[in-house]
């Protein structure tokens, strides 16, 4: 079984910060890429970053310059650094792997509040 477990989410108020982590546990192979999503209330989800086995990066346009996805492969961590945060930021934040046998994995979700 594979899990992934997210930490780091909580309350902020507006131009704050907050680094989210989430680390990938069990009978994982050979990760590919490792993302962040986001899910406001009402909206449907939506990748926010991403970070590939090249370590090349791709963002989403409302998050660029702000945030900052990294990992350690040699512990299956990724991390998202998330500067100035704006209340249009507050969502449920997932994070998710897919391996190379193109299975795809889901964290259960941190929420991140950012107050005006």
């Amino acid at each position: 079984q594979v899990q992934l477990v997210e930490s780091g989410g909580g309350l902020v108020q507006a131009g704050g910060s907050l680094r989210l982590s989430c680390t990938a546990s069990g009978s994982i192979f050979r990760i590919n890429t490792m993302a962040w999503h986001r899910q406001a209330p009402g909206k449907q989800r939506e990748l926010v970053a991403s970070i590939f086995r090249s370590d090349s990066t791709t963002y989403a346009d409302s998050v660029k310059g702000r945030f900052t996805i990294s990992r350690d492969s040699a512990t299956n961590t990724v991390y998202l650094q998330m500067n100035s945060l704006i209340p249009e930021d507050t969502a449920v934040y997932f994070c998710n792997v897919l391996d190379g046998r193109l299975m795809n994995y889901w964290g259960k979700g941190t929420l991140v509040t950012v107050s005006s």
